[in-house]
């Protein structure tokens, strides 16, 4: 069954980055109703730990959920988008899983692109979303290996990068700090720390 993604980017008019996966987990996985909802998760955790030195700055206090509301205004006020490289796909073994996850309608790019006009960096959290935005090119380019990144041609007349961090999933076999410092190192190179 095609599913579409079920939330709506958050595309800040002064974003300078912009993050990019795929597909949430199936309804009865989340924690709430936004991006990167499984409370399994460390995305929020890796955003607390590299922003506020605390892992738990976006879990709602005494809950194992976080707070979409505080998430999405902290990424408005600094200026971080965050959007799916799918609109629509089609979950082959029922799960989050890139590899199991078939992409059937990429991302409008031109559209988020024009919504975001300060953003040169485009980072990815997986394998999926980057053969997915590599896709888009006209040419045939090497993916960046984890924590590299590469020009990315998409427009003639604006120059964009995408950078590939580490996946935030806990099935990632890389330790809570270390994805941190990875994220940490991106956004220090992107200028927003």
């Amino acid at each position: 069954m095609i599913e579409k993604h079920p939330f709506p980017p958050i595309l800040p008019h002064n974003a300078k980055v912009m993050m990019m996966g795929t597909f949430p987990p199936t309804k009865e996985k989340r924690s709430m109703e936004f991006h990167y909802p499984n409370f399994q998760n460390d995305m929020w955790r890796i955003y607390g730990l590299v922003f506020f030195d605390n892992a738990e700055y976006f879990q709602v206090k005494g809950e194992k959920r976080f707070d979409p509301i505080r998430i999405e205004h902290f990424l408005r006020e600094k200026g971080i988008a965050l959007c799916s490289s799918a609109q629509t796909a089609i979950r082959e073994h029922g799960n989050a899983s890139d590899k199991f996850l078939k992409i059937i309608d990429p991302v409008d790019l031109d559209s988020v692109l024009k919504q975001v006009p300060l953003c040169r960096w485009i980072f990815t959290t997986g394998g999926k979303a980057t053969e997915t935005l590599l896709g888009l090119l006209p040419e045939k380019t090497a993916e960046p290996k984890t924590n590299e990144y590469i020009p990315f041609p998409y427009l003639k007349n604006r120059e964009l990068f995408l950078y590939r961090l580490p996946s935030t999933s806990r099935a990632y076999p890389l330790s809570l700090v270390k994805k941190a410092e990875a994220y940490y190192n991106f956004f220090k190179k992107a200028g927003m720390i």
